[in-house]
């Protein structure tokens, strides 16, 4: 196959350091194969594996790592300093998003609707926090993803455990307001000179409790639909609103907001994702085709968004 070297030498950034790693091989394989396929000059490189100062003999890096050491602005930093155009936000946008929250405290400074939250710590009030929130509630790792470490309370008394599991994960633990009308989330491609899209905002309807590790990357029976449900009306209110969390934590390139419903119709924000995954469960490629870009576009939309900060 004749090479297309519009990108140079690319290097797909996979598996990492972080409690993700495993779903991060898939996403990278996935956009490795991609973009061979279209005769990009593409190589997969693992950080735990290989040392970092290789990289420079790359042109451009795809970032396909999930969770720390690879979302949360420490491999930016790193291609900052060799001066490498990267995919996705910068050192900035990615350590805010990765951490929700201080995400949720920028949001709430915004008047961006988000759930109510505490933070909770070993000395923390567990049954004045379940009293303030109600109850259930959320509690989980502020600086994790792919739910690792989340747990869902339902009765009195159950904080201090769930904050105790969510500690091993991350010293950072927050406590979040139930919102039971259902979840969703919308992709974003884009930034500022090329300007932002909002894609179709899917749905996520999974067969057990909440949509945690296994629903998300070992189940077949999660139900994910687009067209989601809401009006054209809602749909476009939202998408716009999305972007604008997006651009307030300052994400750029591509990346996910998520948002929950409550049986109301008000939807709350809940997080940004600013390394999403791509596999074949993930929902910005399935949000993607549902705007009519093969996978094989989008992984090209976003190379080519590529830069420096």
């Amino acid at each position: 196959m004749k090479l297309d070297n519009k990108f140079g030498k690319v290097a797909v950034l996979m598996g990492g350091r972080s409690g993700e790693r495993e779903v991060s091989l898939k996403s990278g394989a996935a956009v490795l194969r991609a973009l061979q396929i279209q005769g990009v000059d593409a190589h997969s490189f693992d950080p735990l594996e290989q040392p970092l100062h290789d990289l420079e003999n790359f042109d451009r890096v795809f970032i396909n790592l999930h969770g720390r050491f690879g979302e949360d602005g420490c491999i930016q930093g790193a291609l900052e300093m060799l001066e490498i155009p990267y995919t996705g936000s910068g050192v900035m946008a990615s350590a805010i998003g990765m951490d929700k929250w201080r995400t949720k405290l920028l949001w709430r400074a915004l008047n961006i609707v988000t759930p109510d939250f505490e933070l909770v710590t070993a000395n923390s009030n567990f049954a004045e926090i379940e009293a303030k929130l109600g109850l259930p509630m959320f509690v989980k790792p502020a600086n994790e993803g792919s739910s690792i470490g989340i747990s869902k309370v339902k009765q009195a008394g159950g904080l201090k455990a769930a904050y105790e599991l969510a500690a091993k994960a991350d010293p950072l633990v927050i406590a979040e307001a139930f919102v039971g009308g259902g979840e969703y989330t919308v992709g974003i491609i884009g930034d500022a000179a090329a300007g932002y899209i909002a894609l179709p905002i899917i749905r996520i309807v999974p067969k057990n409790e909440f949509y945690d590790f296994e629903a998300k990357y070992l189940r077949n029976d999660t139900e994910y639909l687009c067209p989601c449900g809401l009006s054209a009306e809602k749909e476009a209110e939202i998408q716009q609103q999305a972007l604008q969390a997006f651009i307030a934590v300052g994400c750029k390139g591509w990346g996910r907001v998520d948002f929950l419903m409550d049986e109301a119709g008000q939807h709350y924000f809940l997080e940004v994702n600013t390394s999403p995954g791509m596999t074949d469960h993930s929902l910005v490629p399935m949000a993607a085709k549902a705007a009519g870009i093969s996978f094989e576009e989008l992984v090209v939309r976003i190379l080519e968004l590529a830069d420096v900060e």
